[in-house]
C-alpha cells in the first residue's frame, strides 16, 4: 500500500481529527488523471489541541516514519510539554521516510480556523480508506489568502482547471 493511504488508514483508526489541505486536498477533486497537480508534499491541517497532536505523532512514529521539526528531528520525548510548546507557537512539524513521502503537520490554514474547515469537510474513500479532505472552495480561497508566490503561480497556472473543479 502507499504511505501516505497507509498512514490515513491507520490515522482513520484513531481518536485524531486532521483534514487533507493544500494541493494534494486540490487532487481528490480532480475528475480525471489529467487534471492532477504536482506537488512534493501533503498538508494535514490540525486543531490547536495538544492531545490530538500527541495521537497523531505517535501513530506517525509506531509506522516507522520520523518527525522533524525545521532541519532536525524532532525532540523527544513525544510528551504533553513539547506538544504544549509546538501548538502554543503553532510550529509546523513533519513526517518523512526514506521513500520520498514528506507529510507536513500545520495549524495554520490561512483565512480558516481549523473547526470551520473540519465541519465542511469531505470524505473520499480511496481503496477501504475514508481520508478527510478540506472543501475545494476552502483550499483555493486560503491560497489566495496566504498570498505566498508559490500559492500565486499554482492559482495563475491552474486558474481555468480550478473553476471547472468548482463549478461542478
Amino acid at each position: 500500500m502507499d504511505p501516505f493511504l497507509q498512514l490515513m488508514s491507520t490515522l482513520s483508526r484513531e481518536p485524531a481529527r486532521y483534514v487533507l489541505v493544500g494541493v494534494a486536498g486540490v487532487n481528490y477533486y480532480a475528475m480525471s488523471g489529467a487534471t492532477l497537480f504536482t506537488t512534493k508534499d501533503r498538508d494535514l491541517f490540525l486543531p490547536p489541541d495538544p492531545e490530538n497532536l500527541l495521537t497523531v505523532w505517535q501513530t506517525i512514529e509506531a509506522q516507522g516514519l520520523q518527525l522533524w521539526a525545521g532541519a532536525e528531528p524532532l525532540g523527544k520525548p513525544l510528551d504533553r510539554f513539547l506538544a504544549d510548546r509546538v501548538v502554543e507557537r503553532k510550529a509546523l512539524t513533519k513526517a518523512t521516510d526514506d521513500e520520498g513521502l514528506e507529510v507536513d503537520l500545520t495549524f495554520v490554514m490561512a483565512g480558516f480556523e481549523f473547526d470551520q474547515v473540519w465541519k465542511e469537510r469531505r470524505m473520499f474513500r480511496v481503496e477501504d480508506v475514508e481520508i478527510p479532505v478540506a472543501r475545494l472552495t476552502h483550499i483555493v480561497t486560503s491560497k489566495a489568502k496566504a498570498n505566498r508566490p508559490k500559492d500565486r503561480l499554482f492559482l495563475e497556472t491552474h486558474a481555468e482547471a480550478l473553476k471547472d473543479l468548482m463549478d461542478d
